[in-house]
């Protein structure tokens, strides 16, 4: 009986498993073709592995083979729910498999099966770095044994490793610098300069937070400019000086304004202006920022500094966010505040968000362990549809119902009273913090109470590694930020099990959330870390009423005097009800944020597009050279050939990339201003399309008009040479990603400015 008659055999047994409730009619129906074929796979034998391989085009025999070469290469034989995760992936679904269910090895044999099926190149999408390259050298051996090659991208790559890795049937890359290539391969003046190929297939790892939490992030390509501006200093200093009775918070913590007072103050410390003239709308934006920066920005929560710079910290995951900043002036405001200098912004050559360059890839699909309260969301924005994958082995941790404090301190010392409890037994207790002061002071609250912990956070990210996989030793008192996308398991008794029988008689490992996110994926990505594999765990969250996500978004729904006991637990439906409606409404806020953003990009997105067709016959044939014989005079017909063609190209290619930089620039004006026309009633997204469109069909006519002005002005009779032409690219090019604004734009904070003061805080 061969290895592929086997299995399915053993699908057969699974989908008829007692509590599979998850629809598995499309895995049926595969099984059905594919059983009505005569064809099936011999014993293979390592030499006859690979020439196997090549005649397996259906899924079920793609997973035997992948099977039997992981078996063979790192001794790892995939259970029969990986099978049904990579069936999965081979479908263009997204696959949610829970925490500790083998994810990385279901990716391998999925691309694998991606490359046979005529899909490649794949690349395997990560969240860092650490795990592109750690997932690609453990898969090595599989896709050796399977014939293909892997490869792998970093931040530290050069030019020529890039390319190389990106030749590679199978390359793991994370999302940013994946991105980040893109952008660049759109500059190139020869296509040798190009590192990528093309955009086939992607294996999106940690999907939902890929695809959702930072699928409207945009990521930056910037030129060197002649000159930057430094304004925020002077603002910082000022900022600085005031006191609280010189500037007001709002209500939902999101916007802050100067009171008259203070108003009064900076005025006269700018020698005596009028900060709301229309000849200080510098001075304004800058003080704005300052004041934002000063108040409502917080080190150790928003970011941290790090080796001389501002880091920002990436929220959902507690760890710093790689090369991200805030836009609009508020990253220098943030420096200045720190007295760093200001890094340069430089002009924006390109962008793009993380949702457009995922959308470029032929194939999509991905996994993670919480999918299924985005399903909308991946259906609405990437037509990705979910498939939930059963546990291997049934999952027995006991989650208990949220303990509710009335305050902060009566629940930080219930949290600290827990965890000793358990570490007095010798359990191995893991917390998840929702920020890294959070963690640094429960870890001084531990200390004090005599018990030792392990703190993972943004500052030390660089030891994530070992101090997860010893978070399951016994008596281990592991202090973490959230723990999303960490990318290691946790297995009881340590890394080297040596505790193991001790750790599972005490009950296995214990979560312990301090206070909830404001999503419940990130919840349930910590909670998952517990109950790995059919092992023993637990969970459960503190929370206090007076937590930020409750106070914002329900504190209309908590009733004025809940019952409560003696040590401040909270025991009453209806403030139950309430903590999980404000994380409902955390969620939703988050989504239309999500929803908003993308239609604004939708209509940059198509010229995106549109423009990179264009470049790309530029780039690889001669239409510029014919368009500069049918539109020029004479001097084109008299050009060499040779010169011409190269003139032409490079001329053309300078203006398109040009005024595709300075379209960029100018929606990103038109965007900020044309709020102002909701107060005439007018919809923002129409008004922002009749500017876009017609800009862009200015841009397209310009590029020629450009272009032959340029060529009719250059100096040929020694040849082609680009000073010539005065064509000047930018000395130095750089990337980032932008993190979003959670105060609006400049241009919303100036509003709110002015708004406040016209309604007597001013005039």
């Amino acid at each position: 009986m061969g290895v592929s008659t086997r299995l399915k055999g053993r699908f057969r047994k699974f989908l008829q498993r007692p509590g599979t409730t998850v629809d598995l009619g499309p895995f049926r129906k595969r099984l059905d073709a594919i059983e009505a074929r005569e064809e099936s796979l011999q014993e293979l034998d390592d030499g006859a592995l690979t020439a196997a391989a090549q005649d397996a085009t259906e899924f079920v025999e793609i997973c035997a083979v992948g099977r039997e070469a992981a078996r063979r290469a790192i001794e790892q034989r995939p259970y029969d729910v990986q099978l049904l995760g990579v069936m999965a992936l081979l479908s263009d679904e997204v696959a949610e498999m829970a925490t500790g269910e083998g994810k990385t090895l279901t990716a391998a044999v999925a691309a694998y099966g991606h490359v046979r099926m005529g899909h490649g190149p794949v690349h395997v999408l990560t969240v860092n770095d650490y795990l592109a390259r750690r997932d690609a050298e453990w898969m090595e051996p599989v896709y050796t044994l399977l014939g293909l090659t892997v490869g792998w991208v970093t931040e530290a790559s050069t030019h020529d490793e890039r390319r190389e890795a990106y030749l590679k049937d199978v390359t793991y890359v994370s999302v940013s610098e994946g991105g980040f290539d893109y952008l660049r391969d759109q500059l190139v003046t020869d296509v040798e300069e190009r590192v990528q190929r093309e955009l086939a297939t992607a294996i999106v790892d940690e999907a939902d937070s890929i695809l959702i939490d930072e699928a409207r992030v945009p990521m930056v390509l910037a030129g060197s400019v002649a000159t930057e501006s430094d304004p925020v200093h002077e603002a910082a200093d000022l900022v600085r000086e005031l006191t609280a009775k010189d500037y007001e918070v709002a209500d939902d913590g999101r916007s802050v304004a100067l009171t008259d007072n203070g108003l009064k103050k900076v005025e006269e410390k700018l020698g005596g202006i009028d900060l709301y003239a229309d000849d200080q709308v510098a001075h304004l934006s800058a003080i704005n920022v300052a004041l934002h920066a000063q108040t409502l920005l917080d080190r150790d929560v928003d970011y941290i500094v790090r080796n001389g710079t501002v880091e920002l910290v990436d929220e959902m995951r507690g760890r710093v966010a790689q090369r991200r900043r805030w836009p609009d002036g508020l990253q220098a405001a943030v420096e200045a505040k720190e007295g760093l200098s200001a890094t340069a912004e430089g002009e924006v050559l390109d962008t793009i968000t993380v949702q457009a360059y995922i959308a470029l890839y032929q194939h999509v699909c991905g996994m993670t362990a919480t999918a299924v309260h985005v399903g909308e969301q991946l259906r609405e924005y990437f037509k990705l549809e979910v498939a939930v994958i059963p546990p291997n082995t049934p999952n027995v941790r006991e989650d208990e119902p949220d303990r509710i404090y009335s305050a902060h301190d009566m629940r930080d010392e219930a949290l600290v009273e827990e965890i000793k409890l358990a570490h007095e037994k010798g359990r191995p207790v893991l917390i998840g913090t929702l920020d890294v002061k959070a963690s640094e002071l429960l870890a001084k609250q531990l200390a004090a109470a005599g018990v030792p912990s392990h703190v993972l956070n943004a500052k030390n990210d660089a030891e994530e590694a070992s101090i997860i996989a010893e978070a399951g030793a016994k008596g281990a008192v592991t202090v973490s930020t959230q723990m999303a996308g960490r990318g290691v398991d946790i297995r009881l008794g340590g890394s080297d099990e040596a505790d193991r029988d001790e750790v599972v008689e005490l009950g296995g490992l214990f979560v312990i959330g301090s206070g909830r996110h404001d999503s419940r994926r990130v919840d349930d990505q910590l909670r998952g870390r517990a109950g790995r594999q059919g092992d023993p765990g637990g969970s459960v969250f503190f929370v206090s009423l007076e937590d930020e996500l409750v106070t914002r978004h329900a504190g209309d729904a908590l009733p004025a005097s809940p019952r409560m006991d003696m040590d401040g637990v909270v025991h009453d439906d209806q403030v139950e009800y309430a903590v999980e409606h404000a994380q409902r409404v955390a969620e939703g806020v988050n989504h239309e944020i999500h929803r908003n953003t993308w239609r604004y990009s939708v209509v940059i997105e198509q010229q995106r597009v549109a423009l990179a067709e264009r470049r790309e016959r530029l780039l690889t044939s001669e239409i510029a050279a014919i368009m500069l014989l049918e539109r020029s005079s004479e001097k084109a017909k008299e050009t060499d050939e040779d010169v011409l063609s190269e003139a032409a190209r490079a001329i053309a290619l300078f203006h398109l990339d040009r005024l595709w930089a300075e379209h960029l620039a100018e929606l990103n004006e038109v965007r900020e201003g044309v709020h102002l026309r909701a107060l005439g009633k007018l919809d923002p997204l129409d008004e922002f399309h009749r500017a876009a469109v017609p800009a862009f069909q200015k841009l397209l006519l310009e590029i020629e008009s450009r272009t032959i002005a340029t060529f009719e002005e250059t100096d040929l009779s020694d040849g082609w040479q680009p000073e010539n032409a005065d064509i000047v690219r930018p000395s130095a090019t750089w990337t980032y990603l932008v993190h979003d604004n959670p105060f609006g734009s400049e241009l919303d904070r100036l509003i709110a400015s002015v708004g406040r003061r016209l309604t007597g805080r001013g005039e």
